[in-house]
C-alpha cells in the first residue's frame, strides 16, 4: 500500500475524463502529455480536479503491471474484447485503493458508477472485484515484485543485460516515482523559491516536486521560468556571456 497522503474524491464525472485519457494512452498509443493537451474535457476541469485526474492516470500507467496482476487474481477468465473499458475502469479503481489512499468506499462507488450504457451490465463484476480486493488485496499487493511487474519484458531484459539485475531493479524503483521538475528562473529566483516551494540547487537551478501540468504552476504562463534540466543549465552558467557568439550544441 502507498504511504502517499490520501487524495480527495472528486465525482464520477471527473473520473470519466481519467477514463478517456487511459483510452488515449493505452488504446490509441498517445503520449500522456499529448493526450492531456488534446483533451478538451480535461482543460475545462477545475485546477483541483485537473490535479486529481493527472495523478490518477499517471499512477495507473506507472503501476500498470501491479494493477493488472491484482485484477487478474479476481477474474477467472479474460473479459470480452468489447468490454475493454471495464478493464480501464477497474484499473482506475485499483489505483485509488492501493496507491492513492482514496477511501475504499468512495473508490468502489465511483468506479461502479463509471459503468453506464452498454457497460452497465458489468457493474456487479466491478463491484465484486473491487470489494474483494479491499478485503483481501493488501497482502497480495505487499508481496508483489513491483520493479519487475511494472517494467516491460523487453526493457527488463535490456537493463539486466546491460547493467545486471541489481542495477535494473534500482532503475525500476526510480521509475516508480515521478521525477522532480528542474526549472530555470528568468530573474526572480528568491521569489520563485517561495512561490513554487522549490529547492535551490548550488548551480542555481530550482527543483520542485513533480505532479500536474507544468502550465498550472505559478509564473509559467508569465514567462518567469522555464523547464530545464539541471545538467542542461550548467553550460550556460559555465560559458558566461555568449551574446553574439557562435555556440555549437553537441548533445
Amino acid at each position: 500500500m502507498s504511504n502517499q497522503t490520501a487524495v480527495s474524491t472528486p465525482s464520477s464525472s471527473t473520473r470519466l475524463v481519467a477514463l478517456k485519457l487511459m483510452r488515449s494512452v493505452l488504446r490509441r498509443r498517445q503520449a500522456f502529455d499529448h493526450a492531456v493537451n488534446c483533451c478538451e474535457e480535461f482543460s475545462v476541469l477545475s485546477s483541483r480536479d485537473r490535479a486529481f485526474v493527472w495523478l490518477l492516470v499517471a499512477t495507473c500507467l506507472r503501476r500498470l503491471g501491479q494493477i493488472d496482476r491484482l485484477i487478474a487474481r479476481c477474474i477467472s477468465s479474460p473479459l470480452p474484447q468489447a468490454a475493454w473499458p471495464v478493464n480501464d475502469m477497474l484499473r482506475l479503481g485499483v489505483a485509488q485503493i492501493f496507491f492513492l489512499n482514496t477511501p475504499s468506499y468512495a473508490a468502489v462507488d465511483n468506479t461502479v458508477n463509471l459503468a453506464s450504457g452498454r457497460m452497465s451490465r458489468y457493474r456487479k463484476l466491478i463491484n465484486a472485484v473491487l470489494r474483494r480486493l479491499v478485503r483481501e488485496g493488501i497482502p497480495w499487493c505487499e508481496s508483489q515484485d513491483a520493479e519487475r511487474l511494472n517494467t516491460p519484458d523487453w526493457l527488463w531484459r535490456s537493463w539486466c543485460g546491460a547493467y545486471g539485475e541489481s542495477m535494473a531493479r534500482q532503475i525500476a524503483t526510480v521509475h516508480l516515482q515521478e521525477a522532480p521538475l528542474d526549472i530555470t528562473a528568468k530573474n526572480t529566483t528568491s521569489i520563485l523559491v517561495e512561490l513554487l516551494e522549490a529547492k535551490l540547487l548550488p548551480t542555481g537551478t530550482l527543483r520542485v516536486d513533480a505532479g500536474g501540468p507544468v502550465a498550472e504552476r505559478p509564473g509559467f504562463v508569465e514567462g518567469q521560468w522555464w523547464v530545464q534540466d539541471a545538467a542542461a543549465a550548467l553550460p550556460v552558467a559555465l560559458l558566461g556571456e555568449i551574446a553574439n557568439a557562435r555556440v555549437i550544441d553537441l548533445c
